[in-house]
C-alpha cells in the first residue's frame, strides 16, 4: 500500500510500526532520505534508516499520529506537522511512554505516491 496523499505517509507509518512491519515501514522513505534519531544523530539512506526503525520495532511500540498541519510546497513537496504519542516496552519489560512534535518533509514520486525525504520526530519539541 502506498501513500496517495502527504498525510497518508504518517497514517501508513503508524500502521506499519504498530504491526512491526519493518520492510513496509522502511519503504516509506526515499533512498536519499534522512531520519533524525532521538539523540540528534541522523540516519541516512536505507541501511541506516532500516537499522533505526528496527531498534524501535524491537520495543513493540504502539504509536498514534496526528497531522495538525500540512504545508504544500508546489505540487511535489509538503511539510507535515505531526503530533504523536507512543508507548513501548523496554528490554527490561518496563512501560515507556514518549511523545513528540515532528516536522516531516515528504515528496511526491513519479508514480504519484508520497514518501519521506526528511523525518524529524522531535523537531518541534
Amino acid at each position: 500500500m502506498a501513500a496517495k496523499t502527504p498525510e497518508d505517509v504518517d497514517r501508513l507509518f503508524a500502521k506499519h510500526l504498530n504491526a512491526g512491519a519493518l520492510e513496509s515501514l522502511a519503504a516509506l522513505y526515499e533512498p536519499e532520505a534522512a531520519l533524525v534519531n532521538q539523540d540528534g544523530s541522523t540516519a541516512h539512506g536505507p541501511a541506516e534508516i532500516g537499522a533505526a526503525l528496527a531498534s524501535i520495532i524491537a520495543l513493540r511500540p504502539r504509536i498514534r499520529t496526528n497531522v495538525v498541519k500540512t504545508v504544500h510546497i508546489g505540487d511535489s513537496l509538503a511539510a507535515l506537522y505531526n503530533d504523536w504519542t507512543m508507548s513501548a516496552t523496554s528490554p527490561d519489560g518496563d512501560l515507556i511512554e514518549i511523545a513528540g512534535k515532528a516536522l516531516e518533509i515528504v515528496r511526491r514520486q513519479s508514480d504519484g505516491t508520497w514518501m519521506f525525504l526528511l523525518d524529524d520526530p522531535f523537531a518541534r519539541g
